[in-house]
């Protein structure tokens, strides 16, 4: 196993092992286990002193109503984060599409790894797109964006809640609670359950979430062991990119009630983004569209553009386009 050049600081003993936090539900613990060969690899040690503990975040306990109504994206990391701040686990592993715009202090973002497909999936039994739902159907999602998405083409659907793990989203919508439903496509390729795509929409139909597909591995600040383990896996493209989503997202000072999709992509050695802000019943839509030349050192100026993006678009969309969301 390769083994890395890492600052001075306390190794770690075999009684103190490399230990990562995360959630409890299948895909979390999938890309758990995909970050802690990473990081098995990294160090040189084997996979049993990586061990990944999970914990039952506040947002996996409360599954009624959307998650702005029951508090937004921190109930998915509270308790991870509070392993790695009391010591339990060095490590915590999230999707980055459920981080909020801060880390508590005393923790950072340490590594962001390649990002997997960014892409929204349809799954359906009775229909084979979204523009094909007969009217009226119900179609089941938590997510605002989604639903947003959705109406702006199809106003004559339903939405209804629907929320859980993405199995639990497959049995309800097998059981009739809806008639459609959109999964993220790297949560469906991570659980190996990519059959389950009814069709993988275009990000010109459905423009992703800012971050999905995309995972974020968490350290304490004074950790300069763990941080050097997981630099050593940081994909510098995906970081980029991420980076540019992330400030877009936090100019418009986006939460779960805010509709927002957002996504860069490098391209012929160009980061392309593009970055969507919807009203909740999808009738009014303001796009952003950025380039920046990708090379060492851009994030920086990756963060500039998507802050520059949102302010763009709060400037389009106008105060009572945000106090209508707001109420």
């Amino acid at each position: 196993m390769r083994s890395i050049a890492l600052p001075k600081a306390k190794r770690v003993s075999k009684d103190k092992p490399f230990a990562i936090a995360s959630r409890r539900s299948p895909l979390a613990m999938a890309q758990a286990r995909q970050v802690q060969a990473m990081i098995a690899r990294a160090a040189g040690v084997s996979r049993d002193d990586v061990p990944v503990q999970d914990y039952v975040s506040t947002g996996d306990r409360n599954l009624q109503g959307s998650l702005a109504d029951i508090g937004g994206k921190g109930l998915f990391t509270k308790e991870i984060e509070e392993a790695l701040l009391n010591g339990a686990a060095r490590f915590a592993v999230h999707s980055m599409k459920d981080m909020p715009a801060e880390s508590p202090p005393g923790l950072v973002t340490a590594a962001i790894p390649a990002r997997e497909d960014p892409r929204d999936v349809f799954i359906s039994f009775v229909a084979k797109t979204p523009w094909d739902l007969p009217e009226g159907a119900r179609v089941g999602t938590a997510s605002v964006r989604r639903a947003a998405q959705l109406l702006a083409r199809r106003p004559d659907l339903k939405v209804v809640p629907l929320r859980g793990n993405v199995g639990t989203r497959l049995d309800k919508l097998e059981r009739g609670e809806a008639d459609a439903t959109f999964l993220a496509l790297a949560g469906l390729n991570r659980l190996e359950l990519e059959g389950h795509a009814t069709a993988v929409m275009a990000t010109d139909e459905m423009l992703p979430a800012v971050g999905q597909g995309a995972l974020c591995v968490q350290t304490r600040e004074d950790d300069d062991e763990a941080r050097a383990i997981a630099a050593s896996f940081n994909c510098a493209e995906t970081s980029a990119c991420v980076i540019m989503e992330r400030a877009f997202l936090t100019g418009l000072d986006g939460s779960c009630r805010t509709p927002i999709g957002g996504l860069a992509l490098i391209e012929h050695d160009e980061i392309r983004f593009e970055g969507e802000l919807l009203s909740l019943d999808g009738k009014e839509r303001f796009v952003a569209r950025r380039r920046l030349a990708y090379g060492e050192g851009c994030a920086m100026e990756a963060g500039r553009l998507g802050a520059e993006a949102a302010k763009e678009l709060r400037d389009a969309a106008g105060p009572d386009f945000f106090k209508r969301l707001e109420g």
